[in-house]
């Protein structure tokens, strides 16, 4: 296994560090806040978290008026708000805020609802109105955000024996979804999340689990599934005898080729893997699922270059890579935090130095605060064409823009003029009806079009997927 976490004090300088090379030139216009930072600077730290009853401190350090800072916190009545002090310390350029894109992924922004129910909410803040009605109002907005997209509620939880299985969602043949109830929250919670109802203190929003003989009992009966996933929240938030529970009954299920773990923990909590209690034990895991045959996926979530600066970061990466995992990555495009194709290029590139894999490039989901976060899919392509044309091949394992859709992964190919009429080209990644994998279809150019529901069949008078 890898070095133990009292040697992060010496970081080898044969690995790729937070010093970005000279050669990656679209790198200058983002700020390197932490280029000159201690190896050593948050070694040790224990976790500290920050939620909305810190906001009104943080948002006044971030130069926010008391209507701006009330407004922020109208907002987090709706949408869950949660940071670190390794956020707050070592990614957050407060001299940039509030427009550093760091601080707009983990804060609420006062714009991101309508706004007569910030207002509305405002109001009920200022008088200091009772907690129930407060929370009622809240309830209301969230209601019309979509909470559950793309059918997860309704299509994608499977029943099997007397009833459903809680925390489970099986959308295509190979994968399985598994939701650990003690997983169910993050590090930070970024604010253009689509599981933000996971997060809200709502349980009939909530998707959980407790019943890791349930999940092995249900793949037995389904041997058409080759990979589980762990996802939430975070599985990362779970220590190494909890999500043990739920991994090592898998090891023995020959059908599995892989386990994955979604996370954001190598942006938001790094000491996760590094200095924490358990990081020697959960790295332990990793090499154990790895030895049973098992492909280990680590989904990791890294959202724009900076999040890559620091030495704990390079670290945890080695040493989990160390195990025989591999680390993929993936973001949602999003606008005012990543939406330029300088930003991705910068990512994949040092991802690439870094062993990591670039894997997705998202199109923000149809629920929360998407019409404040979505870049329309014509723009989306062409960011995503502009960094990939840019990128050797090695970092072109990156696919997108993809829109995680009620049918199923729908990739954004291009936008052609086909018979004298412009249309985008695309294809299914992934789909409920495996038939239609890689199979491709058509859909008239809009260039507001910002989901796939926004977009119209071209030569036909139905997508391939509609009845």
């Amino acid at each position: 296994m890898g070095v133990s976490s009292a040697l992060l004090i010496t970081v080898r300088d044969d690995v790729p560090g937070v010093r970005f090379p000279a050669d990656i030139k679209e790198y200058q216009h983002v700020t390197l806040v932490n280029d000159a930072a201690p190896a050593v600077r948050s070694t040790g730290r224990k976790f500290r978290a920050f939620t909305a009853k810190h906001l009104d401190e943080l948002t006044a350090r971030a130069g926010l008026s008391p209507e701006q800072r009330l407004a922020t916190r109208a907002v987090a009545t709706v949408l869950p708000f949660r940071t670190n002090a390794y956020v707050i310390e070592e990614l957050i350029d407060w001299s940039a805020a509030p427009d550093d894109p760091i601080y707009r992924l983990v804060f609420p922004q006062p714009d991101m609802l309508p706004a007569g129910d910030v207002a509305h909410l405002s109001d009920l803040l200022r008088r200091e109105a009772p907690k129930a009605e407060v929370e009622a109002a809240a309830h209301a907005v969230r209601m019309s955000l979509n909470p559950h997209p793309a059918g997860q509620m309704e299509l994608n939880i499977p029943s099997f024996g007397d009833g459903k299985i809680p925390g489970m969602q099986h959308k295509y043949d190979e994968t399985v979804l598994y939701f650990p109830k003690q997983g169910q929250t993050c590090h930070a919670y970024c604010t253009y999340c689509f599981r933000w109802a996971q997060f809200i203190g709502e349980p009939d929003l909530k998707m959980a689990g407790d019943e890791p003989a349930a999940l092995r009992d249900y793949l037995i009966a389904h041997p058409e599934v080759t990979s589980v996933l762990f996802t939430g929240g975070d599985a990362m938030i779970m220590g190494e005898p909890v999500l043990r529970r739920y991994v090592e009954p898998l090891l023995e299920l020959e059908q599995l080729e892989s386990i994955r773990i979604g996370t954001k923990s190598l942006a938001y909590w790094p000491q996760k893997f590094v200095t924490d209690p358990d990081a020697d034990a959960m790295l332990r895991l990793f090499e154990q699922v790895v030895e049973s045959g098992k492909n280990l996926a680590f989904m990791a979530h890294f959202s724009h270059p900076r999040e890559l600066e620091p030495l704990m970061v390079t670290e945890a990466c080695r040493r989990i890579r160390d195990t025989g995992a591999i680390i993929r990555t993936q973001a949602p495009l999003i606008r005012t935090i990543n939406d330029d194709a300088a930003t991705w290029e910068t990512m994949w590139r040092v991802q690439t130095r870094m062993g990591l894999v670039p894997y997705y490039m998202f199109v923000e989901r149809d629920t929360g605060p998407q019409d404040y976060f979505a870049v329309p899919l014509a723009r989306a392509y062409e960011i995503f064409r502009d960094a990939y044309k840019n990128v050797s091949g090695l970092s072109r394992t990156v696919r997108g823009p993809s829109m995680s859709a009620t049918p199923g992964k729908v990739c954004v190919d291009g936008v052609l003029d086909l018979f004298g009429e412009k249309v985008f080209a695309l294809h299914f990644i992934q789909c409920r009806d495996a038939d239609l994998v890689g199979k491709p279809f058509f859909a008239h150019y809009d260039p507001d079009a910002a989901w796939l529901d926004d977009l119209k069949p071209a030569f036909a008078d139905r997508f391939p997927w509609e009845k």
